[in-house]
């Protein structure tokens, strides 16, 4: 692949198209002069610079972050491979470029870290929670309906997040058949599970948020400390989260951990309380899936 220095990319400006290769945002905050925005990251993108760029001969640059980030790389490859015939690949992206004495233009603001400080409230309609259960020789999977919830953020960094699952509202997805999808609802729904009649909610307390260090974006960045009640019961509770800031008003985050129905008094089939269960035998964890979108309401 073709490389060049922000020295020699000077020196083309007035003759070779130079492709912004980051999100529209970065694009508006701060990009090369004259240069045109296709998002690497964004399926569309060869489709957008064949828009932008139909003659697959005009000399272009690509650049984006710097390196050691692949989004310039990864652009170059893609339009090579498309059959763009004269694609350089500017690796030191616009650091480079300014530290070479190269102008740029945009809005001149990124957003820091204390902008995303206040407090969410949970969007219980775009928020959910998957669940699986499982024994030895199959498993059932479906979803518990959010009641409510809230993340607190300071200084750029998680302090108190809490939850609130309606167990009222709890679903089987991979059973097709009505009756047997009913009768396994019950199932869950009765004291052999989770007693909803008498405990219709279930709540997670955040106590503390440890931030992971050098966790990378799309890995978990904090790690969660606190308390779930189930059934009536609290027992502490730790788990890994992904938690960022959509846009300014927004949050998103998930989280997949498990739980030990047994230590809540869900009984039913465990291997650790009866004998001779054979088929019947329910493994005692059953997996959670977290995502929740936020939206700031002070």
């Amino acid at each position: 692949m073709k490389t060049i220095t922000a020295a020699e990319a000077l020196a083309l400006t007035a003759k070779a198209v130079f492709i912004h290769v980051l999100p529209e945002e970065h694009y508006a905050e701060q990009h090369l002069p004259k240069a045109i925005n296709a998002c690497v990251y964004e399926m569309a993108f060869l489709s957008k610079v064949a828009e932008l760029v139909p003659e697959q001969s005009t000399e272009i640059v690509v650049y984006g972050a710097g390196a050691p980030s692949l989004d310039s790389s990864v652009a170059a490859a893609k339009l090579v491979k498309a059959g763009y015939t004269n694609v350089r690949d500017l690796r030191g992206g616009i650091t480079e470029w300014l530290n070479n004495g190269g102008k740029v233009e945009g809005t001149g603001h990124i957003n820091s870290a204390d902008e995303s400080d206040g407090v969410y409230a949970l969007d219980v309609a775009t928020s959910t929670v998957r669940w699986t259960g499982r024994n030895l020789f199959n498993h059932h999977h479906g979803s518990v309906k959010l009641a409510k919830g809230k993340i607190e953020v300071q200084n750029g960094a998680l302090q108190a997040a809490s939850f609130t699952l309606d167990m009222n509202h709890i679903t089987s997805d991979d059973l097709t058949d009505s009756a047997y999808n009913g009768m396994l609802i019950h199932h869950l729904r009765d004291e052999d599970f989770f007693a909803v009649d008498r405990f219709p909610t279930a709540e997670f307390i955040c106590d503390t948020a440890e931030p992971v260090a050098n966790a990378t974006l799309g890995t978990p960045n904090y790690l969660l400390h606190g308390r779930m009640t189930l059934r009536g019961v609290t027992q502490p509770l730790s788990f890994p989260a992904v938690i960022a800031a959509a846009d300014h008003d927004h949050l998103t985050g998930q989280a997949q951990f498990e739980i030990d129905r047994t230590q809540f008094g869900s009984q039913y089939g465990s291997g650790r309380l009866f004998a001779f269960l054979g088929k019947h035998v329910v493994n005692d964890h059953i997996h959670l899936h977290i995502k929740i979108q936020a939206t700031r309401c002070a």
